[in-house]
Parts: structure tokens; C-alpha cells; sequence
């Protein structure tokens, strides 16, 4: 096990540095099937100083014609670098900004967002680190650990001051669709859906049904217990059962999927060009012509 810092922070740490000015807190609270209930959520009481990180119009890019991409395909570097620059996040030491800690959280059990999806976080996470900040964490157990803890909620929205964040894209972490059909026979394919929908038993969201083929099955909501902390590093390592092989990670559009990217990083494993992305995930699979579903498993 590794000796690399945790990707995760207490609601205990928050409370101890939630009155520093260098750290900046991102609230990713959002339902798929609601698409405006996290918004609403943080407008009725958020963590004292955050600001709202919407999935598809801050953490996501456009949608491409036919699929191509998947259902959340990734922001352009430069707009977000934008959009966390506007919003008080920057990774340039100025007069008036410099480098700090940025903390997201998200609601695993659902509360006012609706959804109970405790992965929203991790891909703030992820997508910072992809730009390069190392220095961003995940609040384990989310919201409710924040206020069983004792946190205070806030409805008052900051305004923060402009700051300049220069996006520093890593080379290497994401994968298209060709690079995961050309990938070595030795890399290891993870799809991070639930398994129902791995074996092609339901599928309510993509026009195919299955998963690509090769790959095994690590269902995201196994790296949070059931009270939504995420579990040990030794217990993602026992249930995700990956050794040092090259690995790809994939879900349904590349959301969830940053879940078990931030599980690996618990054991030391951090993304990178051996432990990459398919952003499009299954989304974009089945947009294009010729590619292959497997069934069961």
C-alpha cells in the first residue's frame, strides 16, 4: 500500500481549516433524473463559502451530434480553467490569488438533490487533477458527515475574487474509443457500472444494452459504505483486485467511473497514463458503427 497522500479529507478536517481564505470549497450536489435539484439543494443551505459546480454546464463540454463523446463528455480545458478562475480557484500565485486546497462534496444520500449519488465529487476531483492542481481533495462522506460533525449551513452565495487558474492538461490520462479497441492484452478494463447493467440485464439510459467487450465489472457504488464514506484503502484494493497492470476505466458517460479512479488513488494508484479514462465510456461506444457489445458475464 502506498505511502502517496489520501485524495480524501474529514468533516472534522473541514471544520479545523473552514476559516482559511486559501481554501476554496466546490458543493457538486446534482441528480441525473433532476437536473436542477443540486442547485436548488445548495441554494437552500450549503457549506459556509462554496460555490456550486453544476455536471453539465460547469463539469461538463457540449453534446456532440449522434453520441459521439458520451452523455457528460469532458469541458474544454481552457473554459474550465475559465469557469474556476470566475469562481475564485487559481493555480497562479498573482498580486491577489494564489495556489490553494480545493475540498468538493457531494450528497451520497441523496437529501435534496435527489439521487443519492456520492460520485459528483470525485469528478471535480479528477477533472482538477487532469488540469494539473494537485492540491484537491474529497470530503468523505460528503454533506451529511459535514453536518453530523456539527457544520453549520449557509444560504448566502460568495462572490469571490477573479483568480487565474492556467490549465497544465496531463498527457496521457484519457483514452478515445480507438485506443480502448487497440488497447495490450495485458491492460485491464474496468466498467464501473452496476452490474445489471455490465451483464446487459437492464439498460433504461443508452440505446445498447452490455459492455464492451474484455471488460470486468467493479461497480462504483461498492468504494462507499452505507452510510456514503468511502471504504479503506485495503478494502478498495480487495474489491477492485488490480495489481500493476495498465488499466482503463470506464462507466456509463464517464462520470461514475471517477468514483474508482479516486478508489485507486486511495491505494496509491493515481490516475495517470497507466490508470486511465475512457471519458466517453459506454455512451460513446455505442454511438459509433461496428463496435462490439458482450452480454452476461
Amino acid at each position: 500500500m502506498s505511502t502517496q497522500p489520501s485524495p480524501l479529507r474529514s468533516a472534522s478536517w473541514l471544520l479545523a481549516h473552514l476559516s482559511e481564505p486559501s481554501l476554496m470549497l466546490l458543493d457538486c450536489r446534482f441528480s441525473l433524473t433532476q437536473p436542477a435539484a443540486g442547485e436548488a439543494a445548495y441554494g437552500e443551505g450549503h457549506v459556509p463559502g462554496a460555490v456550486y459546480a453544476h455536471l453539465e454546464r460547469d463539469l461538463s463540454g457540449p453534446k456532440q451530434p449522434g453520441g459521439a463523446g458520451g452523455r457528460h463528455p469532458l469541458p474544454d480545458p481552457e473554459r474550465l480553467a475559465a469557469w474556476l478562475g470566475s469562481v475564485g480557484i487559481g493555480n497562479v500565485s498573482t498580486g491577489v490569488s494564489s495556489s490553494g486546497t480545493v475540498l468538493a462534496y457531494d450528497d451520497p444520500s441523496g437529501g435534496g438533490a435527489g439521487g443519492g449519488q456520492g460520485f459528483y465529487a470525485a469528478r471535480a476531483w479528477w477533472l482538477l487533477r487532469w488540469l494539473g492542481h494537485t492540491e484537491v481533495y474529497v470530503l468523505d462522506g460528503g454533506l451529511p458527515a459535514y453536518v453530523q460533525a456539527g457544520g453549520e449551513l449557509s444560504t448566502w452565495v460568495p462572490a469571490h475574487r477573479r483568480s487565474v487558474f492556467t490549465p497544465k492538461v496531463q498527457p496521457g490520462w484519457v483514452v478515445t474509443a480507438a485506443e480502448v479497441q487497440a488497447r495490450s492484452a495485458g491492460t485491464l478494463l474496468i466498467d464501473s457500472r452496476a452490474a445489471a447493467r455490465y451483464r446487459g440485464e437492464v439498460e433504461s439510459i443508452d440505446p445498447r444494452a452490455g459492455h464492451i467487450p474484455g471488460a470486468v465489472s467493479r461497480d462504483w457504488a461498492a468504494s462507499q459504505d452505507e452510510t456514503g464514506h468511502w471504504r479503506s484503502a485495503e478494502q478498495q484494493q480487495a474489491r477492485l483486485q488490480v495489481m500493476d497492470a495498465p488499466l482503463i476505466v470506464y462507466c456509463g458517460s464517464g462520470v461514475s467511473a471517477a468514483a474508482n479512479l479516486l478508489a485507486l488513488a486511495q491505494t496509491g494508484r493515481d490516475p495517470g497514463p497507466g490508470t486511465q479514462l475512457y471519458a466517453g465510456s459506454w455512451s460513446d461506444w455505442v454511438s459509433g458503427e461496428g463496435r462490439e457489445a458482450e452480454l452476461g458475464g
